[in-house]
């Protein structure tokens, strides 16, 4: 059966974002996007929230025609181009980045259907960024591992990495892993 992995960077205070959504925090250098990158060769679809989805399009897909691209830009844009895209939104109607048959768009029935996509034959599902996503899902118990990048950085306020999560689950830890910038890398199961 296929794995959702969720993959987050978090301040060491829990917080994933400023209070503006700020990102700029995150200390991501090219080790540490190779450790991301890792995750390639593991997965094959990936899920995001409707506001993460709009982000990603509108930037990855402009990274193949951009003669300024790095070539792990260009590597992991290709991946997202093959990759399926499975979008979680209630006010989309389709989803444009891609063909038929690797995008899904799930509006309703969550935890239905990521249970039936987790039947279906390929890779691991690679759920990376939508927080509010990723809280609904540890909600209804759909995330399987948890892989969180703990920077270095105290930000005070912002949005939190289990706002709203009122079950407990217990989690082992599976690697840990120091990066030169001070990152932590955390893998959990559950």
């Amino acid at each position: 059966m296929r794995k959702v992995i969720f993959m987050i960077h978090l301040s060491l205070d829990g917080l994933v974002a400023g209070p503006n959504d700020e990102l700029d925090w995150i200390s991501y250098d090219e080790e540490l996007e190779a450790y991301a990158h890792s995750m390639h060769d593991k997965t094959d679809a990936v899920i995001w929230g409707r506001r993460t989805y709009e982000l990603m399009a509108g930037y990855w897909l402009t990274v193949p025609g951009n003669p300024g691209s790095t070539p792990a830009e260009r590597e992991h844009a290709g991946f997202l181009e093959e990759a399926t895209k499975i979008v979680v939104s209630r006010t989309l109607d389709r989803v444009e980045w891609g063909d038929a048959q690797n995008t899904v768009l799930i509006k309703d029935n969550l935890a239905e259907k990521i249970n039936t996509i987790k039947q279906q034959p390929g890779k691991d599902i690679w759920l990376l960024g939508s927080n509010k996503l990723a809280q609904t899902m540890m909600q209804l118990d759909l995330i399987d591992e948890y892989r969180i990048n703990i920077n270095p950085t105290v930000l005070g306020q912002g949005k939190p990495l289990f706002e709203g999560v009122t079950r407990q689950f217990p989690l082992k830890l599976l690697e840990a892993k120091t990066f030169k910038s001070g990152v932590v890398a955390l893998r959990y199961e559950r």
